[in-house]
């Protein structure tokens, strides 16, 4: 009777072995065909919180990065879980941003749109190359023109949003987004490869400038990376 069970516990064991294998293999190649979901990463900031002083405040950088960018990676992420998103990049989302939810919109705008900003900007700024000034110079005219017109974008941007330098073709462009809305977007307001991009959403630069959002602009010129700029051409 002992070698009875024996042998029939042994090829108990033996058909769920050979009924596991094929369902673990299944599971295995699934995953491997769809691959992890993309999700947006927070990328440590390239400099500390106070090291755009004075243009930018120490405060007004941790609130920003820690609270606001923090806030929209988190909910971007969730909603890709939630509405079972599969995509490759952020630009894949972009591209079909209109078949998504306002909250993928709003969400997946945000976390890109902060971490191209943190980049565009650099402790004491950067020295225009010549491969930019002189784009600058055969689409506006001067620097200080595209300047002039760059403010006005941002100035002008009624309630919050972004002002952009972008790339159309061989053309550049100025213009400005809503809310957290990208040149990426292919309803956006402006399209095109962005450049350059300038956050006016009062939490950017309230504690400092209050309501003076043109002298926020005005003062940020002086910390623009302006090697970044030229490497998105």
């Amino acid at each position: 009777m002992d070698r009875r069970k024996f042998l029939l516990n042994t090829a108990k064991a033996t058909a769920a072995t050979m009924v596991t294998i094929p369902l673990v293999t299944d599971q295995a190649q699934a995953a491997t065909e769809c691959g992890d979901a993309f999700t947006f990463k927070q990328a440590p900031l390239p400099y500390a919180f106070d090291a755009l002083e004075p243009v930018i405040d120490k405060e007004t950088m941790n609130i920003h990065y820690s609270k606001h960018h923090a806030a929209y990676i988190k909910n971007v992420n969730d909603a890709i879980a939630a509405d079972h998103i599969h995509v490759k990049d952020a630009s894949e989302i972009f591209k079909h941003i209109k078949k998504y939810s306002q909250k993928v919109r709003d969400n997946a705008g945000g976390a890109w749109n902060h971490d191209f900003f943190w980049k565009a900007m650099k402790p004491g700024g950067s020295k225009i190359p010549a491969k930019l000034s002189d784009a600058l110079q055969a689409n506006f005219g001067s620097f200080e023109s595209f300047k002039e017109e760059f403010s006005k974008a941002a100035a002008g941007r009624f309630g919050s949003g972004w002002a952009w330098l972008v790339k159309d073709g061989n053309a550049l462009k100025i213009g400005s987004t809503p809310n957290q809305d990208n040149p990426l977007m292919p309803d956006a307001d402006l399209k095109g490869t962005p450049l350059l991009g300038l956050d006016v959403w009062e939490h950017a630069y309230y504690l400092k400038y209050q309501n003076k959002r043109a002298d926020y602009i005005k003062n940020w010129f002086d910390i623009v990376n302006w090697e970044f700029v030229a490497q998105q051409l």
